[in-house]
């Protein structure tokens, strides 16, 4: 079947009549990701081990429309609290996406952590803790849910890597490995269901001002950092967003397989 060409596609990246699953979405840019697609038209699942996750639903559904107009009755968001690492939860939350809304489009392998120290004194279960939830989990939900949209005739997922998956960090030994294993395993499932008409892409995203972002790197530590990018500062959980949007849209349906690096010019210098 292969990815098709979507004639008089909304031009504006809507997301009108889809549903998506976004997971590590009750906070950063998983939150963000969640708001602008159910602003533009999704419903959102949001899948996090955090009970915030409810709450940011709620605000979801209680937003206003445009200029105070009623929200768009399509756009609706339910949340689901569970683990990734959980192998039970891939399947929870397609049930329950499928209960609510009916069908799958998009999945947002948004989870993860960061556990770090210098390499020679990491210990094991930050190396598993990291791999077991920036790798393993985003790749059973990718094929818990690819399952779902090889039968259903496509889809799009989306996995939100790092720049760490393409250059190397102090102290990010395992950090680093696991964003590059993820965006080899975009890679390889983007060749693999393209047939399908399943899309597979990574963005990998510099430092982010999420709240925690913005503790990690205060002071004389990121004021450093931002000297090495050429853009001379950090991302906003919305560019991301809109980064994520736009894939998710089928304005780019011909675009898989791809890791989309915002960083302000980090990696290339």
């Amino acid at each position: 079947m292969g990815i098709p060409y979507k004639e008089n596609f909304d031009t504006g990246f809507g997301l009108a009549g889809k549903t998506a699953i976004v997971t590590g979405a009750a906070n950063g840019i998983g939150e963000a990701i969640a708001r602008m697609f159910a602003g533009k038209g999704a419903n959102v699942l949001l899948a996090d081990i955090s009970e915030k996750a409810g709450d940011v639903a709620a605000s979801i559904n209680g937003r206003p429309g445009p200029e105070g107009a009623e929200r768009p009755a399509a756009s609706r968001a339910e949340s689901i609290i569970g683990d990734v690492t959980d192998r039970d939860f891939y399947g929870k939350a397609i049930e329950r996406a499928l209960a609510e809304f009916g069908k799958i489009d998009v999945l947002v392998n948004c989870a993860g952590v960061v556990l770090l120290d210098e390499a020679e004194d990491l210990p094991e279960e930050y190396w598993d803790r990291t791999m077991e939830v920036n790798l393993k989990a985003a790749f059973m939900f990718s094929q818990a849910v690819g399952r779902h949209m090889i039968k259903n005739g496509g889809g799009k997922i989306i996995n939100i890597a790092s720049q760490a998956s393409v250059i190397s960090l102090d102290r990010h030994v395992a950090y680093c490995a696991s964003k590059a294993g993820l965006v080899s395993v975009t890679t390889v499932l983007a060749a693999e269901w393209a047939e399908y008409g399943i899309n597979v892409n990574a963005i990998s995203p510099t430092v982010v001002l999420t709240e925690l972002g913005k503790k990690a790197w205060a002071g004389e530590a990121g004021e450093a950092m931002k000297k090495l990018i050429p853009a001379n500062r950090f991302g906003y959980p919305d560019e991301i967003a809109a980064c994520a949007a736009y894939l998710a849209s089928d304005a780019a349906n011909l675009i898989t397989g791809a890791n989309i690096i915002i960083d302000g010019g980090f990696t290339i210098k």
